[in-house]
């Protein structure tokens, strides 16, 4: 597949060219979109993609017969002269790729890229902006009017990507990937469905470099929150803006963090005069925002994990700082008590969150519960993991319950935060009660999941009539109505089920009795399918049962065969034969044989 699109992107032109000066015709864009594409980049792999490359390049020289040299290395330079075919263009435009796929695989190194790691990076970008250049200049004379333009365009991207990261001449870069943006909107508007395509997916990538590079010149006015926006977007293009993303928004919590002097918590003000805990807090606060906001509806599941990660390790941070200053606080006790209050607000709150993220995974858990068998998409639910999933809401609800009754003096927001979240532990208590029921019924244990059932039901119907004193609780006495319906229908069906089960137990151990033969004969042979072709009988058997399958005995049964006649001599003992002494050689004996034998 990789060889037609590459085949289809180093079209030459059909009109008759003059044999001294052919032009080419290169689709730069489609060209190196599908090389991307197809390995490595689609997963962020640069590493793959410039060996991909240095491959691709070993394959140019050699069916070119460009190689430099067999033993000693003599350069061969690629001038305008040199040029004869559309492959000589495709040697400059891979090195160009190598060297920046180089240069994106120093970015990804973990803990970033240090001083050294940071020069080799720009090296190998300039080296990227050298061979884009030549490309450039060479697709000017040798290529075709769009090859030229698209080489053009490519070039400007390159240079601009160095200035992006060398952070010195912001103007410059503003014009290169201006230039590179005006050429693929031009482009975009012609060619094929796939090329235009292409041309604007380019235009989209280039806007969030503008826009930062105008943000960095003073010529916009992004907020925090617009540049963050702008750090969701995915693809090759962006992973040089993360970095620059988040030391602007590091920059931007420092600043924030100068006029936080307090965190606010049930009533609660905690002053938090350290600076790395301030931009802790301020970095969760702002992950809240998105998670709680009004598009967070919108957000997949796996995102909003990916945010509460993030927001953990946010607070996290924030309590290694505040223990860290309680270690050096000495003996000042109200410096003590204002951080231990400071860390009981954050423990609680991170609790908070904890127990909204198992919120989640069990509304995941209940759609995947419900789905029907016959969706072979995902793996069902098993009531089990519900079961575990509400033990841990159970124990996080006991902990922050816990947490926030600590306190010997408490306000009335604390009261009624304790009183809320204990409510939730008794209607995590009920579903876990009627998950488990669940579990039991699946395992065929009717007695033991009724009895569950009706635990669940009365656990519901006290906390309804606990509800009765809560401001606003429709939502959830609808939810729990729905519940005890459940448990209602479920504990009717079991114990239907189970009289069910034993009488026909019964009748089975009644027909059983009356068929036992000691001569086995009652018995019905149980035959393989190859042995009852002529019959339209199942032999797989019904597919709610174990049983396995009788297509044929394996291994098969051993069968007599023929084995050859044994042939006895019984003439031997009735034959005289010839006498042969005459013929058997005598030994000579000497004279003193006659004495000593």
């Amino acid at each position: 597949m990789a060889k037609g699109d590459e085949a289809s992107a180093m079209e030459v032109d059909d009109g008759k060219p003059s044999h001294t000066n052919p032009k080419f015709s290169v689709n730069v864009l489609q060209l190196v979109k599908s090389a991307q594409m197809q390995h490595g980049l689609r997963h962020g792999d640069y590493t793959r993609y410039r060996r991909y490359c240095s491959a691709r390049l070993r394959r140019l020289y050699k069916s070119l017969k460009f190689t430099h040299g067999r033993g000693k290395y003599m350069k061969k330079a690629i001038t305008e002269t040199t040029v004869t075919e559309v492959r000589y263009l495709h040697v400059v435009l891979y090195m160009a790729e190598r060297a920046w796929s180089h240069a994106m695989e120093k970015r990804q190194v973990a803990d970033g890229p240090n001083a050294r790691q940071r020069m080799h990076l720009i090296g190998r970008l300039r080296k990227a902006v050298k061979w884009a250049n030549l490309f450039a200049q060479l697709c000017s004379v040798k290529g075709d009017s769009r090859t030229s333009l698209e080489a053009e365009a490519y070039a400007s991207y390159m240079k601009g990507t160095l200035l992006f990261e060398q952070e010195q001449n912001w103007d410059a870069a503003l014009t290169d990937f201006r230039s590179a943006r005006a050429v693929y909107e031009q482009l975009g508007k012609y060619g094929d469905i796939d090329n235009q395509i292409l041309c604007r997916e380019r235009v989209e990538e280039l806007e969030p470099s503008i826009r930062y590079c105008l943000h960095k010149v003073g010529e916009s006015s992004l907020q925090t929150s617009e540049l963050l926006d702008l750090g969701k977007m995915e693809g090759p293009a962006f992973d040089q803006f993360q970095a620059k993303l988040e030391a602007v928004m590091a920059e931007a919590r420092s600043q924030q963090a100068a006029s936080m002097t307090e965190f606010s918590w049930l009533g609660h003000r905690f002053p938090v005069a350290n600076a790395k805990t301030r931009v802790a807090l301020l970095k969760a606060q702002e992950l809240e925002k998105d998670l709680h906001g009004p598009s967070s509806e919108a957000l997949p599941a796996e995102k909003r994990i990916s945010l509460f990660d993030k927001i953990f390790a946010a607070y996290h941070d924030a309590r290694r700082c505040i223990r860290s200053d309680l270690v050096t606080a000495g003996n000042a006790e109200n410096v003590k008590d204002d951080l231990n209050g400071l860390d009981k607000a954050v423990s609680a709150v991170l609790v908070q969150r904890t127990i909204e993220r198992n919120q989640l995974l069990v509304t995941i858990a209940k759609s995947k519960l419900s789905r029907s068998a016959d969706d072979k998409g995902e793996k069902r639910t098993k009531p089990e993991e519900l079961v575990r999933l509400y033990d841990l809401l159970i124990q996080n609800t006991t902990d922050l319950t816990d947490l926030v009754s600590s306190g010997r003096e408490r306000k009335a927001e604390e009261v009624a935060f304790a009183e809320e979240y204990e409510l939730k532990s008794s209607i995590y208590q009920a579903e876990r009660c009627f998950y488990l029921a669940k579990s039991y019924s699946s395992a065929g244990k009717r007695a033991e999941a009724y009895a569950l059932y009706c635990h669940a039901r009365l656990l519901v119907d006290v906390v309804l009539k606990r509800l009765q004193s809560v401001a606003d609780p429709d939502k959830l006495i609808q939810e729990l109505k729905v519940l005890a319906d459940n448990c209602r229908s479920s504990s009717y069906i079991e114990h239907a089920t189970g009289i069910m089960e034993e009488e026909n137990a019964k009748e089975s151990i009644s027909k059983g009795v009356s068929t036992i033969s000691l001569s086995g004969a009652g018995k019905k042979p149980e035959k393989y399918l190859l042995e009852m072709l002529e019959a339209y009988e199942s032999a797989v058997g019904d597919s709610h049962t174990k049983g396995v399958p009788r297509i044929a005995m394996f291994p098969p049964a051993f069968q007599s065969v023929p084995c050859n006649p044994i042939v006895m001599d019984i003439a031997y003992y009735s034959i005289e034969f010839p006498s042969l002494e005459a013929r058997v050689k005598k030994d000579k004996k000497s004279i003193f044989s006659r004495f000593w034998g």
